[in-house]
């Protein structure tokens, strides 16, 4: 028989049960949507984050303190700290690949302006702080040297600390009260989103790191350093310095643990984007189960099919049918079960995935490469598993099969 009259029978067999074959289709349609929506989460939420990791900043290298240690007592990341503005200082003068730094030292403080108050987070940090982080002032101006020097009491305000303490009037040249210490607004940052840890970047204050340390902290340790590289090239080097000149300002000895730790933003992308894709391969692994469940399916109906058509088999055998002829026939079916159901799945996800990247706030993104993974996974899932079927109609005997009530 010709193949074109093979495929057209198989059609006819699929439409003439309609109740059965849209039962059958429905695992295959659900397993391919699952899978084409799963890994599209997945790799939404891998997108995000990447975003989030370059919005730290230009070749970013983040200095934090180290864990306390106490007898046999070990304190977390952080718990030791002794960075002070002199380590700040001392990379300065000594690092020849780093192209900014900026001490940071951050509190929470109740602010009062506008006639309204807020709790917030107030950052001490210095007039290169922008240029590591890549943040604008939409409104104003940022502080610099001067202002550094002399311990001003200026502040730049995040785009939703200023709504909430000023509404949508212009908050530049009016004074807001930071422990009860007026500060003088200089300029308006423009928006920045969240953070990796979901606390929004627009709710913050900006203030000279002198003015932190001497005026509202009463401490001469800060919390963090940062910098960043001169080129993302010489970003492992300007780490390496970076490590170098801290430990010797911290007088650690050959073979003592650092009391810091040192990250630069290729590690802490690296490590995100392993940690989203270990996600989408489980998340994609296991909708890929209800394609197996919708593989035995169509195998349960074929074995059904096979008991149903058996006088049919029998007498295609007997006017000259080969076995081949049968076995193609009924995989032929089998195969056309999967695609209709891969093709209505892939319609089913992409209309899921519009309406989640409308109507929620989850991301998830349509990769093509997967839809055409899903409709070869599903055509390769009806051959698989209608092969045995197709197989034990083409072995009947014609004689048996004919005698077949």
């Amino acid at each position: 028989m010709k193949f074109s009259r093979l495929l057209k029978v198989a059609f006819i067999s699929i439409i003439r049960v309609k109740l059965r074959s849209l039962l059958t289709t429905l695992g295959i349609i659900i397993g391919t949507a699952s899978v084409i929506i799963m890994v599209g989460v997945g790799q939404g939420a891998q997108s995000n984050i990447e975003k989030q990791i370059q919005s730290l900043g230009s070749n970013l290298i983040i200095i934090a303190p180290g864990s306390s240690k106490s007898g046999g007592v070990r304190g977390g990341h952080g718990s030791f700290n002794r960075f002070t503005m002199t380590d700040v200082e001392n990379i300065q003068e000594q690092s020849i690949n780093l192209g900014a730094i900026s001490p940071v030292l951050a509190r929470f403080f109740q602010v009062i302006g506008g006639g309204n108050n807020w709790n917030t987070q107030v950052f001490g940090v210095s007039e290169q702080y922008p240029l590591i982080r890549e943040w604008k002032v939409e409104t104003g101006n940022f502080f610099g040297e001067r202002e550094i020097a002399g311990r001003a009491k200026v502040a730049v305000l995040g785009k939703e600390t200023a709504e909430e303490l000023f509404g949508n009037s212009n908050p530049v040249g009016e004074q807001i009260r930071i422990k009860n210490i007026p500060f003088k607004i200089i300029g308006v940052l423009e928006e920045k989103g969240q953070s990796m840890t979901g606390r929004s970047n627009d709710d913050l204050i900006l203030i000279p790191i002198s003015s932190m340390l001497y005026r509202l902290s009463g401490s001469r340790y800060i919390s963090f350093i940062f910098a960043s590289a001169k080129s993302v090239e010489n970003i492992d080097q300007a780490q390496n310095e970076v490590i170098k000149i801290m430990r010797k300002s911290h007088n650690i000895n050959p073979g003592q643990d650092d009391d810091f730790m040192v990250q630069n933003q290729t590690e802490i992308t690296e490590a995100a984007t392993e940690t989203s894709q270990v996600m989408t391969l489980l998340l994609g692994a296991v909708a890929g189960v209800s394609l197996l469940v919708g593989g035995i399916g169509i195998m349960n109906i074929m074995y059904v099919s096979v008991t149903e058509r058996t006088r049919e088999i029998g007498i295609r055998l007997s006017v000259g049918a080969r076995e081949q002829d049968i076995l193609l026939q009924f995989l032929l079916e089998a195969m056309t079960l999967s695609i209709i159901g891969g093709v209505f799945g892939i319609l089913f996800s992409i209309l899921t995935i519009y309406l989640l990247n409308e109507f929620s706030n989850l991301t998830a993104v349509i990769n093509p490469l997967i839809i055409i993974i899903a409709v070869l996974f599903s055509a390769f899932v009806g051959i698989f598993f209608g092969f045995y079927p197709a197989k034990k109609a083409a072995e009947l005997d014609p004689i048996i099969a004919l005698r077949h009530e």
